[in-house]
């Protein structure tokens, strides 16, 4: 049943009613300050009514097979075989034109003008081809003044002039008026002139909702500067989709495991991906030369878990059926396309490079999980129902490939992974218990303080709303000192109708504190109360320095290889929250180990992530004493010079027994 805001109901239960019911209950009521109209308790009563969030785009992108030959015929004929081959009843509707539409000429007015030669009719043409289909429109432009086709020409001639930059607002609307619902902001003249990232497509947002006012049409923003401005940051809410990571294929380039690998890993930003807003792994290899059917279902398992778009990049008119029932197996997309729009996160890795990954799904007890092994072997691997925030209780396990049953499992499942492959499942268990945090202030976007977490860790937030409205609105969600996220809140119905919305978010160990706020130039919803429910398997620890009781961290989530270790304040985010496995490593993000430089042994040597490979020299010992030692050098984890200040940096030094070398695991 709906629930009614305290905020605007008569109160008519007694005050023993209300105690009872907190009692059986097992709910807390803890956030804000109690308004003195309010009794000193209000009844708990979150909704469980999850709200569908839109989903990631699906469809076709012509870069990876055409690169930058493609025309009007090239299009039509993808476009069509979408269609007839099932494709797009699947749900690949977007058809999205990549480099080398435009040539980058412009008329006196700055308007772009094409080739009516490579496209007969003009633009517009293409999108209205494409709709008459059934189908939807991308297409691509670049975020300063020259394009990629300018720096990195393929099958053309280098195309200078092909960006947006000095006419953005001009190009969204003209791309709008045209018909298209999708566009892709490339990153190749943004980096050449040195441009800020963040800055730069906040103002193409920005520009994009002024076109919408003047055109009445919305486009679908793709963000690709190849995470190089760690947009999982800021991204969310300003685009709908942004990369992470450098391509996946490079032109004339044979697909191989190793990008494959390295975009999923690095895509995997959980605290970024919710309420409509997706990481980008890139476009997929599924049916390209050098693609084996095995490996195409293990790419369609990475892109699945991480519930990244999916846009193929295939010929579709000439695929094999192997290949468009690998992209069409229903069981796999509903993974990827799940309502609830979340990530998946690594919740295991007893055995190096044999992992398991869990992704929450819409509904009671429902999840999705991966058995990856990226060994050279076939192995075992275990996948525990606590790991995932499911009881030990029987769980339904059933393999999304073959879409078939694999029978009832108490505590866990266990199968053979061949090598360099994965498994994917869904699970149906019964969801572990949470804590609920209910708003009591007269607040729409409230500050919910002493949200409590016994372990620091990757947590599942379920969010109680209203929106009365007809379209989404947004607010930003904090946790601690952490980035301020952008959730969107689709309507519900009414102001008084609650439905829930789903998170992850990173908590630290005890109390922590989960700040909403109003998103400048939008109508907040009223935001009621938030679930909070772990996922046991991301759980980890915080290392605090002894002298300055700052936190181990990577500095702005970055995960590239080679930053070197911080303190700052504690938050209790994913870069501060490290795993010590059962080899002695200290690891963060999943995948990053903290490593002695160049395997050093002397004093200053830097202490930065690494991809974990099992070297000794990540490999650390937590003494009872509270240093931290090295396995290669036997020198100690040491914040440099003694200092205890914000950015203080990592070294390794001779063990002395000074608190810059004492650290508590919290």
């Amino acid at each position: 049943m709906p629930h009614i805001n305290a905020r605007r109901w008569t109160r008519r239960i007694t005050a023993q009613f209300l105690t009872l019911g907190l009692a059986v209950f097992g709910l807390a009521a803890v956030g804000g300050q109690e308004s003195s109209s309010l009794p000193p308790v209000e009844p708990t009563a979150v909704s469980t009514d999850q709200i569908d969030v839109t989903p990631p785009p699906m469809g076709w992108a012509s870069w990876n097979t055409f690169f930058s030959s493609i025309d009007h015929d090239v299009i039509k004929q993808q476009a069509d075989a979408l269609v007839s081959s099932g494709m797009a009843a699947a749900g690949y509707k977007y058809v999205n034109l990549d480099d080398g539409w435009w040539q980058g000429q412009r008329d006196a007015n700055g308007n772009i003008v094409v080739d009516e030669t490579q496209w007969p009719g003009g633009m517009k043409a293409v999108a209205d081809y494409l709709h008459s289909k059934g189908l939807k429109a991308g297409i691509y432009t670049d975020a300063g003044k020259d394009g990629c086709g300018y720096y990195f020409p393929t099958t053309k001639p280098a195309t200078p002039g092909s960006g947006m930059e000095g006419h953005y607002q001009q190009d969204l609307e003209t791309f709008q008026r045209w018909g298209f619902d999708y566009v892709k902001i490339d990153w190749c003249g943004g980096r050449a002139e040195k441009l800020n990232q963040e800055t730069q497509y906040k103002q193409i947002a920005a520009a994009n909702e002024a076109a919408s006012a003047v055109t009445g049409r919305k486009l679908v923003l793709s963000f690709c500067e190849w995470g190089t401005g760690l947009p999982w940051n800021w991204a969310p809410g300003h685009g709908d989709l942004w990369r992470t990571s450098d391509d996946v294929l490079f032109f004339r380039e044979t697909p191989g495991l190793t990008k494959m690998y390295r975009n999923f890993d690095q895509a995997l930003q959980p605290a970024a991906q919710h309420t409509g807003y997706y990481n980008d792994p890139d476009m997929l290899m599924v049916g390209l030369n050098g693609m084996s059917a095995q490996r195409n279902r293990l790419h369609m398992s990475l892109w699945s878990i991480a519930g990244g778009p999916l846009l193929a990049g295939n010929n579709v008119a000439t695929m094999t059926t192997e290949t468009r029932d690998i992209l069409t197996n229903p069981e796999v997309l509903a993974i990827d396309q799940d309502p609830r729009g979340l990530q998946g996160v690594k919740v295991a890795e007893d055995t190096r490079n044999l992992q398991v990954y869990g992704k929450v799904l819409s509904g009671t007890g429902k999840r999705a999980v991966m058995l990856f092994n990226r060994t050279g072997s076939a192995a075992n691997i275990t996948v525990r129902w606590a790991d995932l925030g499911l009881t030990s209780a029987s769980a339904t396990v059933r393999n999304a490939w073959t879409r078939a049953d694999a029978g009832s499992f108490t505590t866990g499942y266990t199968t053979s992974v061949p090598a360099n492959d994965a498994v994917l499942l869904t699970v149906s268990g019964t969801e572990a218990t949470g804590s609920t945090f209910e708003d009591t202030t007269t607040a729409t976007t409230p500050t919910f303080t002493g949200v409590t977490a016994g372990s620091a860790g990757t947590k599942l937030i379920d969010i109680t709303y209203a929106n009365g409205g007809t379209t989404a609105r947004k607010a930003t969600v904090q946790v601690n000192g952490q980035y301020a996220y952008r959730v969107a809140f689709p309507p519900t119905g009414s102001a008084t109708t609650f439905r829930t919305v789903s998170v992850l978010a990173h908590l630290a160990k005890g109390a922590n504190t989960v700040k909403f706020a109003a998103v400048s130039g939008s109508t907040a919803a009223d935001i009621d109360a938030i679930r909070v429910q772990g996922i046991p398997g991301t759980d980890g620890t915080a290392l605090t320095g002894g002298a300055s009781n700052r936190c181990v961290d990577i500095d702005k989530n970055t995960y590239v290889g080679g930053t070197q270790a911080q303190i700052w304040d504690c938050s209790g985010g994913r870069n501060q929250t490290f795993t010590q496995t059962s080899r002695g490593e200290l690891v963060v993000y999943g995948n990053k180990c903290l490593d002695a430089l160049n395997s050093g042994t002397t004093n200053g040597t830097k202490v930065i992530i690494w991809d974990c490979t099992n070297a000794t020299n990540q490999k650390w010992t937590v003494n009872p004493g509270g240093t931290i030692t090295n396995n290669l050098s036997g020198l100690c984890l040491d914040a440099s010079n003694g200092a205890t200040a914000n950015g203080t940096k990592l070294i390794l030094w001779t063990c002395n027994g000074q608190t810059n070398q004492k650290w508590t695991l919290n």
